[in-house]
């Protein structure tokens, strides 16, 4: 992902929602309950970490039982020390107190509770971006990093990509938080996107990344960043066993389903936002004048686009609404027509009672054509009919608006194709018009236009435009 280019905007439960739901996850719930559970007794070590002897006591004190118990246990401990919740009074003495920022978890604002939760999540990602070390210990117990192949910067650099391509497929139109294949997810981050087919070379770098996102998975769920359905244990048996049971070799789901959560998603936002990227969400431009709302706007998909305004118009009076965004749609520059193809929509949501404003532009030579096209959809009476120059002026405005907003699309090249059909010398007259756009919006009809005897006559006219614009 480039820092430079926006994401898609995101839609985000309220921050009291996500609040709860932070406190609700099994580690941030774990973290506190230790926290509350330490006393004068209790014992780190040099790195903060509860000592072994205590890790049982810890265990049980959170009803874990099993094999994993005293690793759990240890993991909550981290993320409370990490996240403020304990902190340790004596380091030579290895004794703790509770730390400032429990009491956020009950008394706290629900962005004091988000942060103690963030922090949390930034201890859970640097332990799974370290390897399984079980393996590697020698005989006198000391882990032999000799032979541990790990680049921490890279790996942790893995993750994040994983994970901001995750935050993009969660962030899609049309399918907004749909799990996603791990086989999916990893190939985003391992495949060249110029490759057609992937080597086997490649496909093993894909088989290799999926069984360690199955395991880093694994680790985000419980401070619930992700959703996650892990890898079938029936695809890492033995060729030579036979599976317990039939399975469906045509199901994706059984390698691994992944997808952001609510808090996830607000989460990977907030990193995301520190690392230096434009990561919008409905709801940033509320508060924010119309000039901010159609240009933030301008290239948000349709749904997310009609979200942001709506918020914004509840924030307004309906007449004072529309004459800001009338006033803020006026311009001259390559973002305008976008602009006014925005305040269009907008307008669409406000009621009649915004009529005033609109009828106040009718002579307005930029405003005045949607005007009219308000107010006959509104039932106005009495609405001018528009001069011929005005019905070209607005069709240029209208498909350099498309143009900005969805490039050489089919919905696009059928608007061409009907105004090329329906009306006779359009473009002996459409050249003439006094539009910044217009040789540009006659050159991409002459690319869009299937018939080339009619994509010739717009290419002239493009020619005859740019001509008596100098340029």
């Amino acid at each position: 992902m480039s820092d430079s280019s926006p994401l898609p905007p995101v839609r985000l439960h309220t921050e009291a929602e996500l609040a709860r739901d932070a406190l609700s996850t099994p580690l941030v719930s774990r973290a506190a309950r230790l926290a509350r559970w330490a006393g004068p007794d209790t014992r780190v070590d040099a790195g903060g970490g509860l000592v072994d002897e205590q890790l049982p006591a810890a265990a049980e004190a959170l009803g874990l039982s099993g094999d994993d118990a005293a690793a759990d246990a240890s993991e909550a401990w981290r993320v409370a020390v990490d996240a403020g919740l304990v902190e340790v009074v004596d380091e030579d003495e290895g004794t703790v107190t509770a730390g400032e920022d429990l009491a956020l978890l009950t008394a706290g604002s629900p962005q004091d509770v988000l942060a103690v939760w963030l922090s949390a999540v930034e201890t859970v990602l640097a332990d799974a971006s370290v390897p399984d070390l079980d393996g590697l210990v020698d005989q006198e117990g000391e882990v032999d990093l000799s032979a541990l192949d790990w680049d921490p910067a890279g790996e942790a650099e893995f993750l994040d990509g994983v994970l901001g391509n995750l935050y993009l497929l969660t962030a899609g139109e049309d399918t907004p938080g749909a799990p996603v294949p791990l086989p999916a997810l990893a190939a985003s981050v391992i495949v060249p996107s110029d490759m057609g087919e992937p080597t086997n070379d490649v496909l093993e770098q894909v088989s290799d990344a999926m069984m360690r996102l199955d395991d880093q998975f694994r680790m985000l769920e419980p401070v619930g960043l992700v959703a996650y359905q892990p890898v079938d244990e029936a695809l890492m048996a033995d060729a030579d066993e036979e599976p317990a049971a039939p399975v469906d070799d045509t199901d994706v789901s059984r390698y691994g389903m992944v997808r952001l959560t609510p808090l996830g998603l607000y989460g990977m936002r907030a990193r995301l936002l520190e690392a230096g990227y434009a990561a919008p969400a409905v709801g940033d431009l509320a508060d924010k004048g119309a000039d901010a709302l159609l240009d933030g706007t301008a290239q948000f998909p349709p749904g997310a686009a009609q979200a942001e305004t709506e918020q914004w118009l509840q924030r307004r009076e309906s007449l004072a609404a529309a004459r800001e965004l009338l006033a803020a749609a006026r311009g001259s520059d390559a973002g305008a027509p976008l602009r006014r193809l925005r305040c269009q929509q907008a307008l669409s949501l406000v009621g009649a009672s915004a009529e005033p404003a609109l009828r106040e532009v009718l002579d307005d030579a930029e405003l005045g054509g949607l005007a009219r096209v308000w107010l006959s959809e509104h039932g106005a009476v009495d609405v001018p009919a528009p001069s011929e120059a005005m019905v070209y002026w607005l069709t240029i405005d209208t498909v350099a608006a498309q143009l900005a907003a969805e490039g050489n699309s089919e919905e696009l090249r059928a608007l061409v194709e009907g105004l090329a059909r329906q009306h006779g010398g359009f473009f002996d007259a459409v050249w003439r018009v006094d539009h910044p756009a217009t040789a540009d919006v006659l050159e991409a009809m002459g690319r869009l236009h299937p018939d080339k005897k009619v994509a010739k006559e717009a290419r002239k006219a493009a020619f005859k435009a740019r001509s008596q614009q100098g340029g």
